[in-house]
């Protein structure tokens, strides 16, 4: 079993995405992405992953056909209606379809927050420690 520290860089290669800073929390249930907009478009959920302000923002607006709408708990305990995407995430050689809740993350510092729906019988985790995965990764 791998070991993750308290951060990490993963790829979202469903979304074109490689070295995305994220923020490993085991008090979340699920994982989440952060989205400036997101609306839904004759029938299809539309999003623009970032903000301008991100150094990795690219604008470009992605598409999903199949998607849900559903109540997540936010980090106060608050209950708020999210869209939910499935779609790949890498982290070191593990590749693993993931739900992914869309929402403003702007003010915080990570992009993506993996919860531990997707941390559980995978990995262990040591919040002495910070981008194992990703070092793993620049040093083969």
């Amino acid at each position: 079993m791998h070991i993750l520290g308290r951060s990490d860089l993963v790829d979202l290669p469903g979304l074109g995405l490689e070295n995305i800073q994220a923020k490993i929390d085991t008090g979340a249930y699920t994982c989440s992405l952060h989205c400036s907009r997101t609306e839904v478009v004759n029938g299809k959920l539309e999003f623009v992953l970032l903000d301008e302000a991100h150094p990795e923002f690219t604008g470009k607006t992605y598409s999903f056909k199949k998607f849900e709408q559903r109540e997540i708990k936010n980090s106060f305990g608050e209950a708020e209606l999210r869209y939910v995407i499935k779609t790949k995430i890498k982290i070191f050689d593990h590749l693993i379809r993931a739900e992914f809740s869309l929402s403003y993350r702007g003010n915080l510092k990570f992009p993506v927050l993996l919860g531990r729906k997707i941390l559980r019988n995978r990995f262990l985790i040591d919040v002495t420690k910070k981008d194992l995965s990703y070092l793993e990764k620049i040093n083969r």
